[in-house]
Formats: structure tokens, C-alpha cells, sequence
């Protein structure tokens, strides 16, 4: 590796006029200057594509790609595609990032010899309020070996995102993100965990979320099911399979495993408007039936919580029935909170 190696910076770019300059300028002020910044315009339809091209003629180091809309995956993909940097790195053009991320991100690979480094988040609201931490930053840097960091994320406790990491490129050069799916980074990180072997985790929170109602997975109607809790189901299933490729004998990750399958489960019947609980709503059967076949087996899961269990339970006997109760005492209490 050379001693300023060039980092890629990919931003896949959508209907975002209002948040995008903060976001680019973020990046162009990194204290680590040797940065490519791809800005992919995914079809954007308010005069953003416009503004990328006027980003792009302030700083060199931008480039910038016109594409139909295909969605966050599609452009992510289209911007590796065009990669030259030996890292690559990901920003979500409604966030932004500290001066130094990257900087520090590029030490820690050097200093503990890893191919992936990733610092902390937070979240902030359209207020600037910092919202409750989704990953508990550590309190110094942690290495962890990919069968302990996969185990993480399946307890949901470790970062899936990929806009807090900085990788090498080449472990792109096999998969990338897989396309028309939502929680589309957990997906490609488990299926490359086995590839990056060790990475190194940063107690600073570097990356900055912004929470935006409206976003594909944060919507205000809640009539409208946001296809994520579909899609993390999926994502379960893929490592169900996984499993079974792995030892039997590593029965803590098995068990780990299984406790996942069910939990993204519940996720989805305790979001899904009551109105699509349907019989001819193919998912939703099939996730009641899955709850049905194996509750025997959540039972003697010692990972599973007692709370995980009775929610099994309940959601076994009578799925639509325990969420009206649900509405209803949610009602109540909202009630009694207003008054």
C-alpha cells in the first residue's frame, strides 16, 4: 500500500436539493485530501442532477454519473464500476461526515493490518437533536474476527452499514449489492465477511445520519409497509442457508442464527398494517406458519429472550388478533399520555 493511497468515495444521489451540499462539502473537507468522490445521480427529477454537475465544477476530485432511476443498490453498484480508488467508502447524500473520518479509518487499517475499518454513528433529527444510538460505540478500538462480528449483527448489535466502513476495493471484485432490496448492506457484508476475515472497529462517531421521515424505511403513513421487513426476513432465510453450510459443532452461532430467523419474523408482523394480514397474502402465511412449525424449537432457544418468546407465542396462536390488542392499548396509552 502506498502511503497515500487514492479512497473512492461513492454518493448515489436521488431527489436530495435541500441536504446534498452539506454532504458533498463534508467529504471535500476531509483532512485526507487523496479522494476520488463519485456523485451518481440516480434519475433525479427536481433539478438534482443539476446541482451534482455544479458540485462537481467546485472540486476536481468529483466525479460525476447521470443514470436512470434504479435506486440506492443500482448506483452504489454503477459508482464501483468506475472505482479507481485501492479503498472505497460509501456517504448517503442526505448525511455527513467529520473532517477526520477518513483519515482515521485509513490509520486503523495500516496500525492493526486489516482489510475493512469501521467509526461510529449517530443519528440527528430535522430538529438537530442527536437521537438514541442504533450501535453502541466502543470505547476504544475493537478487532474483531468475522465469525464474532457476524454474530453481532445477528444479535443486532453490530453496524451492517457500509457508510461507516472503509474497505479495500478488491473485496468488491466478487459481489456487490444486490439490487431492488432494501437493508441491502447487511446482505452484502455477511455474504462477504468470510472474505474480510478481520476488521477493526473505532469508538469515535464520525458518521452522522440524518433521520428523514420518508426515507425508503422511515415512512409517516402507516398504512404504507415498507418493503425492509420483507426483505430482512429474506435476509434471514440467506443465512439460515448459510448455516448450513457451516460446522454443526459451532452450535452458540446456529442457535444465534435461529434466534435471528425469528426475530426479523416478529419485526414483520409487528409492522405490517393489519389491513394486508390477510390469507392471500403469501408472506404473511407464510411467516405465521413458520412461527406455527418451529415454536417448539424458540422455546429451547436459550438465545431468545423471555419478551422474544411470548410475542412467538402469541403471534402462533393469533397473529391479527394480538395486533389489534396491540393498536388498542397503544391507543390507550397515547391517550392517557395526551391528557
Amino acid at each position: 500500500m502506498s502511503e497515500t493511497p487514492l479512497i473512492t468515495v461513492i454518493v448515489p444521489v436521488y431527489n436530495i436539493l435541500e441536504y446534498l451540499p452539506r454532504c458533498v462539502h463534508s467529504i471535500t473537507a476531509q483532512t485526507y485530501q487523496n479522494l476520488e468522490i463519485l456523485l451518481i445521480d440516480d434519475g433525479s427529477t427536481d433539478g438534482t442532477g443539476k446541482l451534482c454537475d455544479s458540485l462537481g465544477a467546485e472540486d476536481e476530485r468529483i466525479r460525476v454519473f447521470h443514470k436512470e432511476n434504479g435506486g440506492s443498490s443500482s448506483a452504489r453498484n454503477l459508482g464501483l464500476q468506475h472505482a479507481a480508488g485501492e479503498f472505497v467508502g460509501f456517504v448517503d447524500s442526505d448525511d455527513y461526515i467529520e473532517p477526520d473520518m477518513y483519515e482515521r479509518l485509513l490509520q486503523a487499517i495500516t496500525d492493526y493490518g486489516v482489510e475493512v475499518a469501521q467509526i461510529a454513528r449517530d443519528e440527528i433529527d430535522a430538529q438537530g437533536r442527536r437521537l438514541p444510538n442504533i450501535c453502541e460505540p466502543p470505547k476504544e478500538p475493537e478487532i474483531w474476527e468475522s465469525r464474532d462480528f457476524l454474530r453481532e449483527l445477528l444479535l443486532h448489535k453490530g453496524d451492517c452499514s457500509f457508510c461507516t466502513k472503509l474497505l479495500r476495493r478488491e473485496l468488491f471484485q466478487e459481489d456487490c449489492f444486490p439490487e431492488q432490496k432494501l437493508n441491502e448492506d447487511f446482505n452484502l457484508l455477511v455474504r462477504m465477511l468470510p472474505r474480510i476475515g478481520r476488521l477493526v472497529s473505532l469508538p469515535q462517531q464520525g458518521y452522522h445520519v440524518f433521520y428523514r421521515i420518508g426515507s425508503n424505511s422511515r415512512k409517516a403513513d402507516r398504512e404504507i409497509f415498507s418493503r425492509v421487513y420483507a426483505d430482512s426476513v429474506e435476509n434471514a432465510d440467506m443465512v439460515a442457508e448459510m448455516m448450513k453450510e457451516m460446522s454443526a459443532g459451532d452450535r452458540e452461532l446456529h442457535e444465534t442464527a435461529f434466534r435471528f430467523g425469528v426475530f426479523q419474523r416478529l419485526e414483520y408482523l409487528l409492522h405490517i398494517p393489519i389491513s394486508q394480514m390477510t390469507k392471500d397474502n403469501a408472506m404473511y402465511r407464510d411467516i405465521v406458519a413458520y412461527l406455527r412449525k418451529y415454536w417448539a424449537k424458540a422455546m429451547r432457544n436459550h438465545v431468545l429472550t423471555g419478551k422474544n418468546k411470548v410475542y412467538h407465542t402469541l403471534f402462533a396462536l393469533a397473529p391479527k388478533g394480538i395486533r389489534k390488542l396491540h393498536k388498542c392499548l397503544r391507543g390507550r396509552a397515547q391517550v392517557k399520555w395526551e391528557n
